[in-house]
């Protein structure tokens, strides 16, 4: 008789605790504390990711999900632009050489290969590029029939381009059969497909290859394996998919998503309807695994955002801001130290409350004996700093502490400044930049405190700046980005060492009056002003580079933050044509958990 385990080749275990790691995957156990059958059973889903930097459409895209690359694409004109995706958020490298839409590719992050497409106003273009991580290289070869939307498999040194339309005008041009293969240097002839079709999905090498879905011109559902000569028609996928996407890693197991219609997975012999995409997008982009992928652009106006596909035991819950406890005093230009479960606001223009928070409700704490606001702050809900800034319309350089519950006067910066930044604790903390009275002029100068006396450092920023810079980290380790001086809305990101300032990654717009914080290898910039105005942006730095992340709801200027990248706050401020603003939001980061299933018999 088969029995469970003939068939799993385990038998049914007995447990007091479930396991706690995927390899249980598809195991049946009794829970015997809590008298049930169970199982970790694989989910299909797809879930938001990080905006995009840049809209887009028929942009190319190749890579994992956790390494993958953004490359062309038009919106409205063809553009060369470049964003590298990091598995959870974009960052713009260099562009393309030719800038084109409905380009194609393959390889990875460090070593990608990019062609065809078509240059405005829809001319194929035969051109090659190589990229190496951080440049795009003009292969001297390009294909030798020049063609858009091909579909393509493989790596930069052993690559295939197959399909496409070889002759403009789009879409009552010629639709070609003509494969080519690329070893590194130049293009060759392949096998002809058995259907000449443009926009197909790719997945695999080039010598064992699949080809599927893509357009006839009408919209196919047939699916074609490669084997390094000769191109063989295999079972068609359930619905044709116009305007989508395809993307695998070998020739059994690809994913065809985006455009109108559900997403599928093929297995090596058959395709299977798995979850889709929240947004229907025609002519999005893509990469990854039929198990790990990511789907971009397209779809709705501004065409930024992004999904990831997973195929996985667990259950993948995306990074996030979610709607906190309003506080009970709006605010602009307040202070903040804390975090996200024990976080504190204090003060602000006209105002003296403070408010501390305990990750769901804000709770009054003790009142400040003076309105001071514009000033710099940190440390922790119970050992907390402010200085300088601005009490009643007159700059100061008084300093006050907070223990958590009443504010005491400590040493007097040395600079009388206001919209100054500060980080640190109390004990240890920091002062840098803002605009120095009475001269009025532009602030580089840093100052350090030991919980009594601040004293003035020759560390100096290597660009002065004021208004909100986001500041974070410690002592020996911070950083700033961000500010105004003669230029608005600066871009710029430094880091400091302890001893000096140093250049770092700029940000991927440039930012005053936001909220931010963190370490200086794990810092966040949320909303505040651009040169486009207020936005809902958010961007986290790894000590390197910014990269996109889930916006906030509320966009609004003169606000406040403070936390962790993973876990982390923003309070108060100026929403654009809106009152002063009591409004909290959370941010938390990527979770992931297993999915257990009881079992039972209906």
């Amino acid at each position: 008789m088969t029995n469970y385990k003939n068939i799993f080749g385990k038998p049914v275990k007995f447990l007091a605790t479930d396991p706690d790691n995927a390899e249980a995957e598809g195991q049946i156990w009794y829970n015997s504390t809590a008298g049930t059958f169970k199982s970790i059973v694989a989910l299909e889903a797809w879930s938001s990711s990080a905006n995009k930097t840049d809209p887009v459409q028929w942009a190319g895209g190749l890579g994992s999900q956790t390494a993958g690359l953004s490359y062309g694409g038009e919106q409205p004109a063809s553009q060369n632009l470049t964003e590298e995706y990091n598995g959870s958020g974009w960052s713009s490298s260099s562009n393309l050489n030719t800038g084109r839409n409905r380009v194609r590719g393959c390889g990875s992050q460090t070593a990608g290969l990019a062609f065809g497409g078509a240059t405005p106003p829809l001319t194929n273009t035969d051109a090659t590029e190589l990229y190496d991580g951080s440049t795009w290289t003009s292969n001297p070869t390009g294909l030798s029939s020049a063609r858009f939307t091909p579909g393509a498999a493989g790596t930069q040194t052993s690559a295939l381009a197959f399909g496409g339309y070889g002759v403009a005008p789009f879409p009552s041009g010629s639709v070609v059969t003509s494969t080519e293969e690329f070893n590194g240097t130049s293009w060759t002839a392949g096998g002809a497909l058995n259907t000449a079709r443009s926009n197909m999905g790719g997945a695999g090498t080039q010598t064992a290859a699949l080809g599927f879905a893509g357009d006839e011109p009408a919209a196919s559902t047939k699916t074609e394996a490669y084997d390094g000569s000769t191109w063989t028609n295999v079972n068609a996928l359930n619905s044709t998919n116009p305007g989508g996407y395809g993307c695998g890693t070998s020739q059994t197991a690809a994913l065809s998503f985006g455009g109108t219609n559900p997403a599928e997975i093929w297995d090596g012999t058959n395709w299977a309807v798995t979850a889709s995409m929240a947004t229907a997008r025609p002519s999005l982009g893509g990469f990854g695994s039929s198990s790990a992928a990511v789907g971009f652009g397209a779809g709705s106006s501004p065409f930024t955002s992004t999904e990831e596909f997973n195929k996985s035991a667990t259950v993948i819950t995306g990074a996030a801001w979610s709607s906190g406890g309003n506080m009970s005093t709006a605010r602009i230009q307040h202070e903040r130290a804390g975090t996200q479960t024990a976080g504190l606001v204090a003060m602000g223009n006209a105002v003296t409350a403070t408010e501390e928070y305990n990750g769901s409700a804000w709770t009054s704490g003790g009142t400040a004996p003076e309105a001071q606001y514009s000033g710099a702050s940190d440390g922790t809900q119970t050992a907390a700093f402010v200085a300088g800034g601005i009490i009643a319309n007159v700059d100061t350089n008084k300093t006050k502490l907070y223990n958590g519950s009443s504010w005491t006067s400590s040493g007097n910066l040395n600079l009388t400044r206001r919209y100054t930044s500060g980080f640190g604790t109390q004990t240890s903390g920091i002062c840098v930049g803002g605009v120095e009275v009475p001269a009025y002029t532009y602030s580089n100068s840093t100052e350090s405190f030991d919980g009594s006396t601040w004293t003035t450092l020759p560390a100096t920023l290597g660009t002065a700046r004021y208004a909100y810079n986001v500041a974070g980290g410690t002592q020996t380790a911070g950083f700033i980005a961000g500010g105004n001086n003669v230029t608005p809305n600066l871009d710029l990101t430094e880091e400091y060492n302890g001893s000096i300032w140093t250049s770092g990654g700029a940000t991927i717009t440039g930012s005053s009056r936001a909220a931010g914080g963190g370490s200086q290898t794990a810092g966040f910039l949320a909303t505040g002003n651009s040169p486009a105005g207020i936005t809902t942006n958010t961007s986290n730095y790894n000590g390197t580079i910014w990269v996109t992340a889930p916006s906030v709801a509320t966009a609004r200027g003169w606000v406040a933050g403070t936390g962790t990248q993973a876990a982390a706050i923003i309070f108060g401020g100026e929403p654009p044509a809106s009152p002063n603003s009591t409004t909290t939001e959370e941010f938390n980061g990527e979770t992931t958990a297993l999915n257990l299933k009881t079992l039972t018999t209906s």
